[in-house]
């Protein structure tokens, strides 16, 4: 297999277009059709749908697309280590996060970074559980433990806090709680305790032994909604939560303190794509700090 091949067809799939990726290029756009024909013919399948007005991947054009984008990963951590720095802020990173940093913090400031680099391309995936950055489910990743095994580089981005909440309506037709021991007389709104993919989510347990939730959601995101809607009390994060009017916190002596990491394989250290993606978010951290404690 070329690689040669290989890397013209990531430009391809990134564009959606042969004519914009031959511009991008500087390659001539029969040569870049004839030459991603001969890749497919290589690997004996179709890789993608031709059409008048761009060009689709196939089942089989995104399976590769992961495996060229891995390749593609290797060839430039290589260069750089031989002395051929990669220095084009281009290509893809995908950043995995817990789904309330991803959503409410990540999701409304990273179209600064693709409006500042045109050729880059993010792909958030704000969801509650770990990414295994050895199998490249992502290049970075948001953390909530500092990780101990593997190739991997963390840096902490910073600590934050949560605290219990309920909406006003509720409060105005169950009252507050005056104490945790109140809470057992409350509705609760907590995690699915068996979809809990780390100890640093298991916060019912340091505020009362048995949370027993009526209602329970496996979202931070979905969580502060129902605590919003008067579902009951929550434990909820004080960066997301402050954002809402007809949020009250409530007990305010009784808070947890967490911490997210930022974490990247050792491989992709010297990709600048990588590393500017890395350095923009904490940034971001360290610019509004202040919301997070």
């Amino acid at each position: 297999m070329n690689w040669d091949d290989v890397r013209l067809f990531l430009a391809v799939a990134r564009t959606g277009q042969l004519l914009a990726a031959s511009r991008r290029l500087g390659v001539n756009h029969a040569t870049l059709s004839r030459r991603v024909s001969t890749l497919e013919e290589t690997l004996k399948t179709r890789l993608l749908v031709r059409r008048t007005n761009g060009c689709e991947l196939t089942a089989e054009g995104e399976v590769f697309l992961r495996a060229a984008e891995r390749m593609e990963t290797e060839m430039l951590a290589a260069q750089s280590r031989i002395g051929r720095i990669d220095t084009a802020i281009a290509g893809t990173v995908r950043i995995g996060a817990p789904d309330g940093f991803g959503v409410s913090f990540l999701a409304p400031r990273l179209g600064r970074l693709t409006a500042r680099h045109p050729e880059l391309r993010i792909q958030l995936v704000p969801v509650p559980r770990s990414f295994s950055l050895s199998q490249r489910e992502a290049d970075i990743a948001i953390t909530l433990e500092r990780p101990e095994q593997g190739r991997l580089v963390s840096s902490k981005l910073t600590d934050y806090t949560l605290g219990l909440y309920a909406s006003r309506a509720y409060i105005e037709e169950n009252g507050a709680p005056e104490t945790v021991e109140d809470l057992k007389r409350h509705r609760r709104v907590g995690y699915v305790e068996d979809l809990i993919f780390t100890a640093s989510l298991n916060f019912t347990g340091e505020i009362m032994r048995s949370w027993d939730a009526g209602f329970e959601i496996s979202s931070a995101t979905g969580q502060t909604e129902a605590v919003r809607s008067g579902a009951g009390v929550g434990i909820l994060h004080d960066y997301i939560a402050r954002q809402y009017g007809e949020l009250v916190r409530l007990l305010p002596d009784t808070a947890i303190r967490r911490a997210y990491w930022t974490t990247w394989h050792e491989s992709t250290r010297d990709l600048v794509r990588v590393r500017t993606v890395v350095e923009f978010v904490q940034e971001l951290v360290r610019d509004e700090h202040a919301i997070f404690l």
